[in-house]
């Protein structure tokens, strides 16, 4: 996990992978300083359909508003990305270097007009540098690979510690199915979405609306069950891609094939979010919340989330203290049905509170949390409810890389 003091990138959590008919790359167009990767590319080889699921702030980068359109065909070639400029807040001149940005790629791939869709992060405010990259484009479709999802992934990156990855496979339809992934994150993390994109792309047979109902369950159970601190962003956007190669039966909702499908987008996506979480700006340990028997998973979500954000339960966990009163405090104003007699909590498996009162186990369950990875466990005792969500210790650090961001 990321640790304080200069962030490296830690190649060893990135796993390069291949997805049948799939090509991406990962080069330096000059956005950032130095010679960075900052212009990542991926394209399917054949037609694809594609899904999307957006940020919810109102206030959307341009190449959100973009590639909203755009998806509405459910029909995509692919995206290029580039990082270090979020083209956020930009004006119409912002959606117009979106589009030619677009135009640049679909140019040098041999592409029809509309087929590549285009994301953005970094910055808010700067104008887009839109020239640095339709002088690379020529370079960017030169250097795509199959086995290019790494240097893409790093092209993504802004304070990330390390490129994120992730693959699986499954028989689905009588053929192998693979699904590979590639996203960016470390801060501004809370949904709806967090802040970050994700790719995931897959050579399974699937229409654009299978392909949508699959992806929507997958970013619920994972991208939108994260949070790093309490903010979302402009650019938040997770893309699916699906060409059909495989060569096996088309995945249609209700099935079988369905079920194992979506398990294996939840599954990539997951260990994604894992990785965004794991990799929050100064973060040094990662945080399971589980809260049960509540009146609804609905209501076991919001609780676990408001534990999750709390500012003072992020803070008890960097020093490893078990202050199970912070997690009590914040169960109880998630605005859920709460009877704190009822309420039994556990740290990595040390019972501290046995029907809302503390049984006396402080120095074990201290003793207990000084490890990177901590699993709180709530049982509120009122029905069947639960939820899962994931969260990172808040750091000195965190202040020290925010409050130099720009400068």
């Amino acid at each position: 996990m990321a640790t304080t003091g200069k962030k490296k990138t830690d190649r060893t959590r990135a796993e390069g992978f291949t997805v049948p008919g799939f090509r991406a790359a990962g080069i330096s167009c000059g956005i950032k300083k130095g010679r960075a990767r900052d212009l990542a590319l991926i394209v399917s080889d054949a037609p694809a359909a594609v899904a999307g699921v957006f940020t919810t702030n109102r206030v959307q980068a341009a190449p959100v508003v973009f590639d909203r359109r755009r998806v509405r065909k459910g029909a995509s070639r692919g995206v290029v990305i580039n990082s270090g400029n979020a083209n956020a807040c930009t004006g119409k001149a912002g959606y117009r270097a979106t589009g030619a940005t677009a135009a640049a790629v679909e140019a040098a791939l041999g592409l029809r007009s509309g087929e590549m869709l285009v994301c953005s992060t970094g910055v808010i405010g700067v104008p887009l540098p839109v020239e640095k990259i339709e002088r690379s484009a020529q370079r960017l479709a030169a250097s795509l690979s199959p086995d290019g999802f790494l240097h893409a992934a790093e092209a993504m990156m802004t304070t990330d510690a390390f490129p994120k990855t992730a693959v699986a496979r499954a028989r689905i339809g009588g053929r192998t199915v693979t699904v590979g992934g590639v996203a960016k994150g470390a801060g501004m993390i809370r949904p709806d979405m967090a802040t970050m994109l994700a790719f995931l792309v897959t050579d399974a047979a699937v229409a654009a609306p299978a392909l949508g109902r699959a992806l929507a369950g997958a970013v619920d159970l994972s991208f939108n069950s994260i949070a790093v601190d309490n903010d979302s962003s402009t650019n938040d956007t997770v893309l699916a891609f699906a060409n059909g190669v495989s060569g096996g039966r088309a995945i249609r909702p209700g099935s079988a094939d369905f079920r194992r499908f979506a398990g294996l987008l939840a599954d990539v996506s997951t260990r994604l979010a894992h990785m965004i979480v794991r990799d929050g700006e100064g973060a040094t340990r990662f945080i399971e919340i589980r809260v049960a028997g509540a009146a609804s998973d609905g209501e076991a979500r919001r609780g676990a989330m408001t534990v999750a954000t709390s500012m003072l339960v992020k803070t008890a966990f960097c020093g490893a203290d078990p202050n199970w009163g912070r997690i009590m405090a914040a169960i109880g104003r998630a605005g859920i049905k709460v009877n704190p007699d009822r309420v039994d909590m556990s740290l990595n498996g040390v019972k501290v509170v046995r029907k809302g009162v503390d049984t006396g186990r402080e120095r074990e369950a201290a003793r207990a949390i000084r490890v990177p990875d901590i699993r709180v466990e709530v049982n509120l005792g009122l029905g069947r409810g639960s939820a899962t969500v994931w969260t990172s210790d808040l750091t000195c650090e965190y202040v020290r890389i925010n409050s130099e961001y720009r400068t």
